[in-house]
């Protein structure tokens, strides 16, 4: 068998979606062609999306924190982890935090990131993340 030609074969009819799509069969798919109701990703896979997934939100916060390289490691991962699960418009609108942030008060950046929608939704992340931020 041919691999090669068979790879080329099958992107041919399939064809490439890079968002998840319903197929033929009302079945979730992306890619080429993958069923993800009944085949799923592999571990492989998600660690791979992970990382595109945790540059892309390093990317974001560089940009909305103005001073986020000159910021501690554990202040950046705090970010970073932040525009993850918020994207950069919503880690964007914590305009007091970033406020304390430019002004190095870090306390208080750390307490206006427990005072808000998010922390009440992802709790004891956002109590975790808030202490990793106060310690620098």
């Amino acid at each position: 068998m041919n691999h090669v030609r068979l790879i080329e074969s099958i992107k041919h009819h399939e064809g490439l979606r890079l968002r998840v799509y319903t197929d033929t069969a009302g079945v979730s798919t992306i890619g080429y062609g993958r069923n993800l109701q009944d085949v799923g990703i592999s571990e492989w896979m998600a660690d791979a999306m992970l990382h595109e997934d945790i540059s892309a939100a390093a990317l974001s916060a560089s940009r909305v924190v103005g001073s986020f390289n000159a910021l501690t490691d554990g202040r950046q991962e705090v970010l970073v982890e932040m525009a993850f699960n918020l994207g950069a418009v919503g880690l964007a609108k914590f305009t007091k935090t970033l406020q304390f942030i430019a002004d190095e008060q870090w306390e208080h950046a750390a307490a206006e990131m427990l005072d808000s929608r998010w922390a009440q939704q992802v709790g004891q992340r956002a109590v975790r993340l808030s202490r990793k931020f106060m310690q620098g």
